[in-house]
């Protein structure tokens, strides 16, 4: 008789086999991370002077608590790197997981390979376990990795060990997640929004509670404020893992419960059936625009959510500076108003939403190639189809959505932050629109991997992932001025200022034009597929 779980260990070798060279850039990505903080530190702030500039410097910036959390201890290499990879790594491993567990459950689903796998002599719960145990191998293997390589640079053992447990401790958790979305979403791009849009509610709701000096307490509401509770370097407190343990168990077995009623295939949550007549769909501009509808939709209502949640951080904000010695230093010499100290702030948090509106823009370009590579793009260049007239519909779609996403998380964020703040609707939105030609600049990067060479594409995320550290981390790290200005979000104006410079955005929107052209011209000439 043939048990639930029949053949998982087969499947398991074989599938581990088959993902390596998915899961393996994950782990010695995040561990390095950890690893490069405890060199970074050692080797860019020697004295003590420097720490405690840093220490009062990080201090004065709430936003950086948004994505690291709260500084403990920038005092020493271990307590830098709990700050600088503690909560960014734990949200990696999370990612990691989610997009491992759908990958080998419901992907194989839609693809046909499961229909294979269960011809054979296999169980009914023997691929939902395999995909599960293939994130906690993924994730032990990131704490091992992760802990021996910072060890190997430096790091103390005990921090290290409680860094890398809370890297393995988000990856169990957000397994546990993505096995329930495999089970609601009606196919695998649905059941991968869900659980990616849970990890990112979860990630902000723990930036909030931290920026906004809210309670203690409020920690433990959401899963990454118990990675942040152990305090590593400081606390070293093991404990709050145990809470992410017993998420895990419950999240698995709900999955496996919720398994046993849905049918193959299937979703528990249907998909709607589609329109009677083609209407929209029947020109490639009006298809492009319906396939990314629902993608574009829910990234709306995030941003403009996120704004008003980082809105609502400006109107704390001066009371959390005006507790930062440096920050009273600067205001009792003149050097600066609190108007325009409010505006650098909701500069830095327009950044950080200009980054994750990208995050839009390059998986609608993605999207180009899924199609294409799943064949689906062959039926429409059957017809009388230019391949500049399709690709140019889904760019436009890519770059109206993240303009309109910004400006729809400015509004947001500006409703939200007028009043005592002294900052106005108006300077909040056009400090948003200044910043839409960043933005299409790593769009268009996308556009030129995708259309020239999409073997590479992965060098559209690799422009968000580089955008990212060159913005919020390289003046940590006192990178020069050329380094900084790689990243396009560096050459955007404070509207602001008393005398913005407007010319670069006229530099950011030719590079934009330039990548797109790239991609254009190679589309065309390359072969499909």
């Amino acid at each position: 008789m043939t048990s639930a779980f029949t053949g998982s260990r087969p499947l398991l070798a074989v599938s581990l086999r088959l993902d390596i060279r998915s899961i393996a850039p994950w782990v010695v990505l995040i561990s390095a991370l950890s690893a490069t903080s405890i060199l970074g530190y050692d080797w860019v702030f020697r004295t003590e002077a420097e720490r405690q500039e840093l220490a009062m410097t990080l201090g004065a910036n709430p936003a950086l608590s948004l994505i690291f959390g709260p500084a403990h201890d920038l005092m020493s290499a271990d307590g830098f790197n709990a700050w600088r990879a503690g909560q960014l790594g734990a949200l990696f491993a999370g990612v990691m997981a989610i997009l491992i567990v759908v990958r080998n459950s419901r992907a194989n689903e839609d693809s046909g390979q499961a229909e294979l796998i269960a011809s054979g002599v296999m169980g009914r719960q023997s691929r939902l376990a395999v995909a599960i145990l293939m994130a906690v191998v993924a994730s032990v293997a990131l704490g091992v990795v992760c802990f021996l390589l910072t060890v190997a640079v430096g790091g103390g053992a005990l921090a290290t060990l409680t860094i890398a447990a809370t890297f393995t401790a988000s990856g169990l958790m957000f397994a546990g997640v993505a096995a329930v979305a495999a089970q609601l979403g009606a196919e695998a791009r649905t059941s991968s929004s869900l659980a990616l849009g849970v990890l990112g509610v979860l990630f902000v709701m723990r930036g909030y509670f931290d920026s906004s000096g809210a309670r203690e307490w409020t920690t433990w509401l959401t899963p990454f404020g118990w990675l942040e509770r152990t305090r590593p370097a400081v606390a070293n407190d093991l404990w709050p893992l145990l809470a992410a343990l017993a998420l895990t168990v419950v999240l698995v077995a709900a999955a496996f419960a919720l398994q046993n009623r849905r049918d193959f295939g299937q979703g528990l949550i249907s998909p709607r059936p589609g329109p009677v007549r083609g209407g929209l769909v029947t020109s490639v501009w009006g298809l492009a625009l319906r396939l990314n509808r629902g993608t574009v939709v829910a990234w709306l209502v995030a941003l403009a959510a996120l704004g008003a949640t980082f809105g609502n951080l400006v109107e704390s904000m001066r009371d959390l500076v005006a507790g930062n010695p440096a920050m009273a230093q600067v205001f009792a010499a003149g050097g600066a108003d609190a108007s325009a100290l409010t505006m650098v702030f909701v500069a830095t948090l327009l950044q950080i939403i200009a980054i994750i509106t990208a995050i839009m823009g390059v998986q609608v370009i993605m999207r180009i190639h899924t199609e294409e590579a799943e064949l689906r793009a062959e039926a429409l260049y059957a017809g009388a189809l230019r391949r500049e007239t399709y690709l140019a519909s889904n760019v436009i779609v890519a770059l109206g959505a993240t303009a309109l996403g910004l400006m729809v998380a400015g509004l947001a964020l500006g409703l939200v932050a007028t009043g005592p703040t002294g900052v106005s609707v108006g300077t909040v939105v056009g400090q948003a629109a200044a910043t839409i030609p960043a933005v299409w600049v790593l769009v268009g990067l996308a556009v030129a991997a995708v259309g020239a060479a999409p073997q590479a594409r992965l060098v559209g995320w690799m422009g968000i992932v580089a955008t990212f550290g060159l913005t919020i981390l390289g003046p940590t790290f006192r990178l020069p001025g050329w380094a900084l200005g790689i990243s396009p979000l560096h050459h955007v104006p404070n509207v602001g200022a008393a005398s913005p410079s407007w010319a670069s955005l006229g530099w950011l929107a030719l590079v934009a034009a330039g990548l797109l052209a790239v991609g254009f011209v190679g589309y065309r000439r390359r072969d499909l597929g």
